[in-house]
């Protein structure tokens, strides 16, 4: 999922996208990469990996999922803070 929200937000090479998920290593990214293309959801080009059709309507689709979970860290992250500190 990290790759395909990366790549949501602009096409990468190998090494940007390793850097951009926080230096995954190159033998899982690769594995990932080969999966997601398989599975239709990217595609390679000259510039980097771009999201096919069908990559761009997935990461549409986990959209709510998204917004729900930021809700979510929000909504317990500030539940924590308005309970007292125990000792």
């Amino acid at each position: 999922m990290r790759i395909l929200w990366e790549l949501s937000h602009a096409p990468a090479g190998f090494r940007e996208l390793q850097r951009r998920c926080e230096r995954m290593s190159s033998s899982v990214l690769s594995t990932r990469l080969d999966e997601l293309s398989g599975a239709g959801l990217l595609t390679l080009h000259e510039d980097g990996y771009h999201l096919t059709r069908l990559g761009r309507d997935l990461v549409e689709a986990l959209s709510p999922l998204d917004a729900w979970s930021r809700r979510w860290a929000r909504e317990t992250g500030a539940a924590a803070e308005g309970e007292p500190e125990q000792k």
